[in-house]
């Protein structure tokens, strides 16, 4: 499985406890932005549209299974 950061996983910790969230749909240059892009990218999360200028972020199954995997120490 492939190694996940640190701000991978606290974002994807909050979609577990928060449920789907509004994120921005346009790159504004934030670490929250890119973690997004990346964790899309490695298939934990999905994007769809949700009004104007966001999307909503829910995490995959995959995802899920990153979370619940142990911390490696």
């Amino acid at each position: 499985m492939k190694s996940i950061l640190p701000q991978q996983r606290l974002f994807l910790e909050l979609l577990v406890m928060s449920g789907n969230i509004a994120l921005p749909d346009k790159d504004d240059a934030t670490l929250l932005f890119r973690t997004m892009l990346e964790c899309q990218k490695l298939g934990w999360i999905t994007l769809t549209p949700f009004g104007s200028g966001f999307n909503q972020a829910q995490i995959t199954a995959s995802g899920r299974k990153v979370v619940e995997a142990p911390l490696d120490n």
